[in-house]
């Protein structure tokens, strides 16, 4: 789980990723993005609806794992950006996670998030 500081979360929020942000669509999750002056480091959400998943420990699980990623990786990440990760596949629960590491590092990079690793 990544600290407090680099999450963020409530509707005011993720209404400035909407309205300002930009998208990467991928096959389980899109990426929302936008750059945000105000703050010194990345801020992150990851929104796993219902639709998803019924089951709220299935949800979890699918954030827990982003959110491990994402602090695997986050000296990668350039600028201070609001990120918004939006899943809309169940099928993240069964994936391997170098697979899905490799996904999110990907659709990272065609962002300009991240610097290549």
């Amino acid at each position: 789980m990544i600290a407090s500081i680099y999450r963020f979360h409530g509707h005011g929020s993720l209404r400035f990723v909407h309205r300002h942000g930009k998208n990467i669509r991928g096959q389980y999750f899109s990426v929302k993005y936008a750059p945000n002056d105000r703050r010194k480091v990345y801020r992150l959400a990851i929104v796993v609806s219902k639709k998803v998943s019924k089951s709220a420990v299935k949800r979890n699980r699918i954030r827990r794992r982003l959110y491990e990623i994402v602090r695997k990786n986050q000296e990668l990440i350039k600028k201070p950006y609001d990120i918004a990760i939006i899943v809309y596949s169940d099928q993240l629960i069964e994936l391997e996670s170098s697979k899905l590491e490799e996904i999110l590092i990907q659709q990272f990079r065609q962002a300009g998030v991240i610097s290549y690793k």
